[in-house]
């Protein structure tokens, strides 16, 4: 067998209408406008995501933009946005690590929950979310429970920082960089 490639993978915060997110997040658009009417899509385009101060961050393999996810803030939780991995880097983990990017950085936030929405013909995305602790509720404020009939909402309480001060704590997520071993 040969040797196993080293890639680099890096989540980076960027603005939503850098050139790298709007491609990922038309990618994104238009992977889901086959599978659900309009009137049952609710995700944001980059404008709207810069007006609601999401925060939104793209994971790159070796320098190649390769996924996003963002997270919206309420009173009292979080919401995961936008949340996409190309087709060429599914099943990597990709979305594993970007999922616990966000978790980390929620919690850096003070935020205690996290909520998502998402459609009932992704199970990928279904199996990532329940496989890392994500457990179905109710339609929650914005949704409307009658107009999101093709969708599922989750939530996770997210476990207490450890206290910096007495040298348990983490540090704010910066860049992730991480090496890993490529597919064979």
């Amino acid at each position: 067998m040969a040797e196993a490639e080293q890639l680099t993978v890096t989540i980076v915060q960027e603005q939503p209408d850098s050139p790298d997110a709007v491609q990922l997040i038309t990618e994104l658009s238009d992977y889901l406008d086959p599978l659900y009417p309009k009137w049952n899509q609710f995700g944001l385009d980059p404008d709207r995501l810069i007006r609601e101060n999401v925060a939104f961050f793209i994971t790159r393999v070796d320098g190649e933009p390769a996924g996003c996810g963002g997270m919206k803030f309420y009173p009292g939780f979080g919401e995961l946005k936008r949340m996409y991995v190309r087709p060429k880097f599914r099943g990597t983990g990709l979305g594993k690590l970007m999922l616990e990017h966000l978790e980390t950085f929620a919690r850096q936030k003070g935020m205690k929950v996290l909520r998502l929405e998402t459609g009932i013909y992704q199970p990928e995305a279904i199996g990532l979310y329940e496989h890392m602790g994500y457990r179905p509720i109710a339609p929650f404020a914005p949704y409307d429970g009658s107009t999101a009939t093709l969708s599922r909402f989750y939530e996770k309480k997210l476990p207490l920082l450890p206290d910096k001060k007495a040298g348990r704590g983490v540090g704010v997520p910066g860049p992730l960089t991480r090496g890993r071993e490529g597919d064979r």
